[in-house]
C-alpha cells in the first residue's frame, strides 16, 4: 500500500536480542503520524465526483481507474472517508451471501417493518417509505374533510388503507446496508497533486531534539540516559 511509503520514520532503540550494541536502532514507520482530508474541504462539493463502486470493485482497482495509480487505493478510502475497508467497502455478491448465510440462521426471517409509502387524493405525502415500525402500525389521516384510516370504517368517502407496512427479511436488509456502501465521493483528479502536496508537508519533521532530517526522529535511547 502506497500510503506507508508516505509516512516518515523513527530510529528506535533496538530491544532485539542479536544486537550488537546499546546504540544500534530500528528503523520503524511512525504510523501515529496521520493524515485527513482538510476539514475546510469536506463540505466543498465542487471538488468530488460522485462515484458508484461496481459489483467485486477494490480501492486499488478504483485507483487505477480513477487516479491510473493503483498504488493511491489510500487516496480512495482517505476521501471516501473510509476507516475500516473491512466494514465499510460493499461486499461482492458472492461474499455478500456468505456473510448473511454465517450471520443468520433463517437469512430469509423477517429483521423488521417498514412502512409503504402513502399519498392522498391530491398526491400528497401522508406516510413516507422505509420507516421502521412495528407490525402492527397503524395511522389514519383527513383528506378533504374525510378521515382515513388503515381499519375498516364505513361511509361513502372512506376508503380502508390495508396493510401500511411491509416485512423486510434478513437477506433484504443486508442487501440494502450493501448497497448504500456502493455510493461514495473520490476526490477529483484535478486536485490530487495538491492533496499529496500536502499530505508529504504534514509528514515532515520540524527541527526538534529527536530530528535527524525532514523524514526521521530518533527516539530517546534509555540504555544510554539511564546509566
Amino acid at each position: 500500500m502506497g500510503y506507508f511509503r508516505e509516512l516518515p520514520n523513527i530510529e528506535y532503540q533496538s530491544f532485539l536480542s542479536d544486537a550488537l550494541s546499546s546504540e544500534d536502532y530500528l528503523v520503524v514507520k511512525n504510523l501515529f503520524r496521520r493524515n485527513k482530508l482538510r476539514d475546510d474541504l469536506q463540505n466543498v462539493f465542487t471538488i468530488f465526483d460522485k462515484y458508484e463502486i461496481i459489483e467485486g470493485a477494490r480501492p486499488d482497482t478504483v485507483a487505477e481507474e480513477f487516479y491510473g495509480d493503483s498504488e493511491l487505493d489510500w487516496v480512495v478510502t482517505m476521501t471516501a472517508g473510509i476507516l475500516n475497508v473491512r466494514d465499510e467497502w460493499p461486499l461482492s455478491n458472492y461474499h455478500l451471501y456468505h456473510y448473511i448465510n454465517e450471520k443468520y440462521d433463517d437469512m430469509n426471517a423477517v429483521h423488521h417493518y417498514e412502512t409503504k409509502e402513502i399519498k392522498d387524493s391530491l398526491n400528497r405525502m401522508i406516510l413516507e417509505e422505509g420507516k421502521i415500525v412495528n407490525s402492527n402500525f397503524e395511522i389514519s389521516y383527513y383528506d378533504n374533510g374525510n378521515l382515513y384510516t388503515n381499519r375498516n370504517v364505513t361511509g361513502t368517502n372512506i376508503i380502508s388503507i390495508e396493510n401500511p407496512v411491509r416485512p423486510i427479511t434478513n437477506w433484504e436488509y443486508e442487501v440494502i446496508e450493501n448497497a448504500k456502501k456502493s455510493s461514495i465521493y473520490l476526490l477529483k483528479p484535478n486536485y490530487l497533486n495538491q492533496f499529496l502536496n500536502d499530505m508529504r508537508n504534514i509528514m515532515t519533521y520540524q527541527k526538534s531534539s529527536e530530528y535527524v532530517n525532514e523524514r526521521m526522529i530518533r527516539t530517546e535511547n534509555t540504555r544510554i540516559t539511564s546509566n
